[in-house]
């Protein structure tokens, strides 16, 4: 049995599910599109290719394997994108939740099904069907549960708004020795460079105390102000909206002090290794073409 534990994001990780490219399918029409970036690419004829997907994410697994983490990859379903675990469950302490994702998306959970089965039935949830959260929208910080969502009245219009109040509420219900806070993130269904398409795309903790923050990502000042004094704004980096576009705070920890990163966030990585991480740098830049990068492929199970 899997004995699962995830406190936090950077605690030294023992096993996780990473996402494949493996037989992703064709490119997907403008329609079929679930987000700006991934439309944009569609429609410039710059949707990246399997081949370079399925390099990057081997670049992504050997670094995994560098460090003696337990890997577990989803079983193959033909012609269909399988590279972002983070969107289908997520472990908060010692317990699996299972997304209410998109309906087509459903098939993705069922190729983890085989991870699942080893974890305790009593320990695997799954939210009422009025509850909708994806794991990028959930960050853990210790004693802090930080859940991104969309709190406009037109929730429903936006393919990009993936989670919801009741889903902030039934972490709230479901963890209430936490602090559960929700951050009202800013939705675009036309402008990438405006979508803040879950919470990692526009913060996420490094290290101990440190973190990469996106202040133009949230909707209200306040949301952001809540992590400027939690950390300590000489703790922040604050990304641009370019590198925002490029998923900057869409890093992985592997460790307090270990990082993996996109090799071309210059002025990230620098920022990183004057404070004292480990920087491992690989390609992941046709990837980030889909509104997704490192976390977002990933769903850890067991962290110290």
């Amino acid at each position: 049995m899997l004995a699962l534990h995830i406190v936090n994001e950077t605690s030294r990780l023992r096993a996780v599910v990473l996402g494949s490219a493996i037989n992703n399918g064709p490119t997907p029409k403008a329609e079929e599109a679930y987000d700006p970036k991934s439309l944009e690419h569609i429609l410039a004829g710059t949707y990246p290719k399997e081949s370079d997907m399925v390099a990057e994410m081997e670049a992504f697994n050997k670094v995994l394997q560098k460090y003696n983490v337990t890997v577990f990859r989803p079983e193959m379903i033909s012609n269909y994108n399988q590279i972002f675990t983070r969107d289908i469950g997520f472990v908060i302490d010692d317990v699996f939740i299972k997304s209410n994702i998109l309906p087509d998306r459903e098939r993705e959970l069922d190729a983890i099904q085989y991870v699942i089965d080893q974890i305790d039935a009593k320990k695997v949830v799954r939210p009422p069907e009025e509850v909708h959260i994806e794991g990028g929208d959930v960050i853990l910080w210790n004693d802090y549960i930080f859940v991104g969502t969309y709190k406009g009245s037109d929730y429903k219009d936006y393919i990009t708004a993936r989670t919801n109040v009741q889903g902030v509420q039934y972490i709230k219900d479901l963890f209430p020795n936490k602090v559960v806070k929700g951050f009202d993130l800013v939705k675009s269904k036309i402008e990438a460079r405006d979508n803040a398409l879950h919470l990692d795309c526009c913060f996420q903790p490094v290290g101990n105390d440190k973190g990469i923050i996106y202040k133009r990502g949230f909707r209200e000042e306040a949301d952001y102000l809540f992590l400027l004094n939690l950390f300590g704004k000489e703790n922040l980096f604050h990304i641009t909206r370019d590198e925002m576009y490029n998923m900057n705070s869409n890093v992985f920890s592997i460790d307090t002090n270990v990082v993996v990163s996109e090799k071309n966030f210059t002025r990230l990585n620098n920022w990183l290794r004057a404070n004292g991480f480990v920087v491992e740098e690989i390609p992941y830049a046709e990837i980030a073409k889909q509104e997704g990068l490192l976390r977002c492929s990933t769903l850890p199970l067991i962290r110290d």
